[in-house]
């Protein structure tokens, strides 16, 4: 389905589109990956690090926020992964604002500028914190998910489709509670700070979330949002995982920090199917009907909710030992 097509990634120098350049260069033979993304420091060291393949690399300094740069970017794309997203949950708090005109409009501006040079598939990157928000991150990333699934009303039968991927805290990535726990080590520490022994958390390696995505490009037919199955663990054995015997002192919940990552609400429910590897949520619109929904699933009874809190698979302090080892410390 990629061979000889053209994708751009938006924040693709990020973690994510590290990881999917790497993973589709391995796999397919693209005819062109467009990089589109802000920071040009950044654009410099990943064009070096894949200086093999300059012939189908390219490089977009430009800004989500400008529908005009992403009309010209999008020149001859077959293929969109918005990965692009102010994440960072006090900063968004405290620069509301910064993060609607990104989140939001941003999400407005590769809506439209995808559905005026025709791209075939957009595929939209969202979070667990987009389901029940609590913070502002979350709610503007729910508008988002939104907005990505109702552009489907826009395509007519044979244009753009839109389709959303959700997942957690990838593990590893900046941000995340491995990097800060690997610095405190670093640095001579002997304590590990948990907000709530109770907190648990989805396990999801970057490459896991970069094949959710190629199996949302290859199989979305419009506004689906689809979910992997993938084991929890508790906060507690990642910090006994990666400093063996240390304390761990309780310190509180961060303002709009939640216990347990959620990815399907009792309400979802009603609309999504179980498949072997993956949930997938239907959307409930006109433009949607019973026949579109892909093969192979069982649609969940009324009531099922997907949350770390409550999954059937659980990685202990051994198993993260070995995904560290296996993911990160390599």
């Amino acid at each position: 389905m990629l061979n000889n097509k053209t994708i751009l990634v938006t924040g693709g120098t990020g973690s994510f589109g590290h990881q999917f350049v790497n993973y589709v260069l391995k796999n397919y033979k693209l005819k062109k990956i467009i990089i589109y993304s802000r920071d040009e420091y950044k654009q410099f060291v990943m064009d070096n690090e894949y200086k093999e393949h300059r012939d189908i690399l390219r490089y977009f300094i430009g800004d989500v926020r400008d529908e005009g740069r992403l009309k010209r970017a999008l020149n001859g794309v077959d293929y969109v992964v918005h990965a692009a997203a102010l994440k960072q949950v006090p900063a968004c708090e405290y620069n509301p604002i910064e993060a609607i005109k990104t989140n939001i409009n941003g999400a407005v501006n590769v809506i439209n500028a995808s559905l005026d040079a025709g791209v075939k598939k957009v595929v939209a990157l969202s979070t667990d914190k987009s389901v029940n928000p609590i913070n502002l991150y979350g709610g503007t990333k729910l508008v988002s998910d939104k907005l990505f699934i109702a552009a489907n009303s826009y395509s007519g039968e044979d244009g753009t489709i839109f389709s959303i991927v959700r997942y957690g805290n990838v593990a590893g990535s900046r941000g995340s509670v491995i990097p800060f726990f690997d610095n405190i080590i670093k640095n001579g520490g002997t304590e590990l700070p948990i907000t709530d022994y109770r907190m648990t958390r989805f396990w999801i390696s970057l490459e896991e979330g970069v094949k959710l995505v190629i199996k949302a490009l290859e199989e979305s037919r419009g506004g689906e949002t689809f979910i992997s199955k993938i084991p929890s663990f508790k906060i507690t054995d990642l910090a006994q995982a990666m400093l063996p015997g240390c304390e761990m002192p309780e310190v509180g919940i961060r303002e709009g920090e939640k216990l347990h990552e959620i990815m399907i609400t009792t309400e979802d429910s009603l609309h999504t199917y179980e498949y072997e590897k993956h949930f997938i949520v239907y959307p409930q619109m006109n433009f949607w009907n019973e026949g579109k929904v892909i093969p192979g699933g069982k649609k969940l009874e009324y009531g099922f909710s997907y949350s770390s809190g409550n999954n059937s698979e659980w990685y202990n302090v051994e198993d993260l030992q070995k995904l560290l080892k296996e993911q990160y410390y390599n």
